[in-house]
């Protein structure tokens, strides 16, 4: 398993947080996913890591934009 911490901007809320998640927990290979509105993160764990162009378009898809992955 690896984990990764994205950061994405314009989630405001609880229904923000959801669409973020069903976008990127519909990646093959993601097991879980938590959205944070309030630090502006969403932290992915999956099987294998993660290309950033797929994370990318699924945060694009939820309305939203990817701005970069923590170290």
């Amino acid at each position: 398993m690896t984990t990764a911490v994205f950061t994405v901007s314009g989630m405001t809320c609880g229904h923000c947080e959801k669409a973020v998640s069903e976008e990127l927990g519909a990646l093959t290979g993601v097991v879980q996913v938590a959205a944070d509105a309030k630090a502006g993160t969403v932290t992915v764990e999956s099987e294998q890591p993660l290309d950033d162009a797929t994370v990318r378009a699924a945060v694009d898809e939820a309305g939203y934009e990817l701005t970069g992955r923590q170290a």
